[in-house]
């Protein structure tokens, strides 16, 4: 079955749009550099091919093209696509860092967030991932809630930030009523993030509510 036929969730393309490029496999993601298929499998058949032949992703980046065109279904276009693929990831490995942001200040999480967030309907979850020097390694939306909550759990908030190697995270969050008092809730969830990271070696260092161009920092307010 080609990937038109497949519902419409299950598409790369469409869960790339909608669930972030993170939750596509390798032969999801090779599909999409790969485009079409041929009469016999789908475009994602034969990324699996590919993946098979080229003995998993890591041998991608050392193959030649001609190697691409020794696989059934793999053409001079394919063939190009997939080794530039691999040379701009060798490109993008070796250049400069940019200087990464220090967080000194809850301030500064809030001017990351307030435009962002302060108009959102929603409850919207954010981590923050920072190295033993403060520095910011990613910034990751975690979930979206309803009108009155954010629904977060810690294995969502540190699931990324085990990944990355992070040594600690801040957590923020909107009140879509414009009010950024804690709630509970708020603490409750705080807490059990506090502990969870402390288990894991990654310390919470704020947890940060935005408002309608206010904010609270619960570590300012000793509550953590």
């Amino acid at each position: 079955m080609g990937l038109k036929q497949w519902p419409a969730s299950e598409r790369p393309r469409e869960k790339l749009m909608r669930y972030g490029v993170r939750s596509l496999s390798n032969a999801e993601l090779l599909a999409l550099i790969v485009r079409t298929g041929t009469k016999e499998e789908s475009a994602l058949s034969l990324a699996e091919t590919i993946l098979a032949q080229g003995n998993g992703i890591s041998s991608l980046g050392t193959m030649a093209p001609e190697d691409f065109c020794c696989i059934k279904g793999v053409g001079i276009a394919t063939a190009s696509a997939l080794t530039a693929a691999a040379e701009l990831g060798r490109r993008i490995a070796a250049s400069p860092k940019q200087d990464r942001i220090a967080i000194e200040h809850s301030r500064q999480v809030a001017d990351l967030f307030m435009e962002q967030m302060r108009t959102l309907s929603k409850e919207t979850f954010q981590a923050i991932h920072l190295n033993t020097k403060n520095e910011i390694l990613a910034i990751e939306s975690v979930s979206v809630g309803n009108l009155n909550s954010a629904i977060a759990t810690p294995r969502e908030v540190f699931h990324g930030a085990i990944r990355r190697n992070a040594s600690a995270v801040i957590i923020a969050h909107n009140h879509p009523s414009g009010n950024p008092d804690p709630s509970q809730a708020d603490l409750e969830l705080t807490e059990r993030l506090v502990e969870a990271g402390a288990i894991l070696g990654i310390r919470v260092l704020d947890h940060i509510i935005i408002g309608d161009g206010i904010y609270v920092s619960l570590k300012e307010m000793d509550l953590m």
